[in-house]
């Protein structure tokens, strides 16, 4: 019966939709995070009769025909690039990004990734560096005995080594691309640069359409937990519903073969 095999890539894509959202709350308090929604298509059409068809006399047309689907599939896993929740932390390396924009990151072979976590810190050479270690792009070198760290909305940087004046010490650039969606996503909050995602395009924070940064601040995930939960039911009622289509398909298929016994 093919309602087996069409309720059956029902529940496939249902479970697929659950893995989805498991991650989307699994990450609802990482920096940075973009929540996602998994996308289906429906499968191949079969035509029993096909519309425009002549009628048994050959005169007139079938306005209808009879074209049964034979499932679902998975069409893609979206992130869902909305601007999260501000959280101030006070920490002077800490960076909230507030609009379209990515920090660049040099990774450990030397390409550019990106990322919208700015939670920064120094390493022993006081290069500005993620969590992770990989340093920002371009470098940044807080000098030795930095008393103040101020970095404005534009991404200027400024340092003050004792003195008791600011001095610029590097600028911060973001990266925009036309199609975050197709930014592949290698874990560790970071983003490589695709052919479905377009060029990096290197901008400066605050220009038209372009994000500003934000001190002291940090953007949360902008996973909503209720949102979350009610997709859950729907997909888990969803799982159900195609469970008891294979139940129902195999209990006709049971009373068939007992008749022709």
């Amino acid at each position: 019966m093919r309602a087996l095999a069409i309720a059956a890539s029902g529940m496939t894509a249902q479970q697929l939709n659950v893995e989805v959202i498991a991650n989307n709350i699994a990450n609802i308090s990482t920096t940075g995070f973009k929540g996602a929604k998994a996308e289906f298509t429906d499968l191949l059409y079969q035509a029993e009769r096909s519309a425009g068809t002549p009628n048994r006399g050959g005169q007139d047309i079938i306005p209808e025909g009879a074209q049964l689907g034979l499932g679902v599939r998975a069409a893609a896993i979206r992130n869902l690039n909305l601007q999260g929740p501000m959280t101030k932390t006070g920490n002077k390396l800490d960076l909230a990004l507030n609009g379209r924009g990515w920090f660049q990151v040099t990774g450990p072979n030397g390409e550019t990734l990106y990322t919208r976590s700015g939670a920064l810190n120094k390493n022993a050479t006081g290069q500005i560096v993620t969590l992770e270690g990989y340093q920002i792009a371009p470098a940044i070198a807080v000098p030795q005995n930095t008393s103040d760290i101020q970095i404005n909305e534009t991404g200027e940087v400024f340092a003050d080594p004792g003195t008791g004046t600011l001095q610029q010490i590097g600028q911060i650039t973001l990266a925009n691309f036309t199609n975050e969606a197709g930014l592949q996503s290698l874990g560790n909050n970071l983003f490589q640069e695709t052919a479905a995602s377009g060029t990096a395009q290197i901008q400066t924070a605050g220009a038209a359409g372009v994000a500003t940064i934000n001190q002291g601040y940090l953007e949360s995930s902008n996973v909503d937990s209720v949102k979350e939960i009610t997709e859950l039911i729907t997909a888990q009622r969803s799982y159900e519903m195609n469970s008891k289509v294979i139940q129902a398909a195999d209990e006709m298929y049971s009373t068939l073969t007992k008749a022709v016994g």
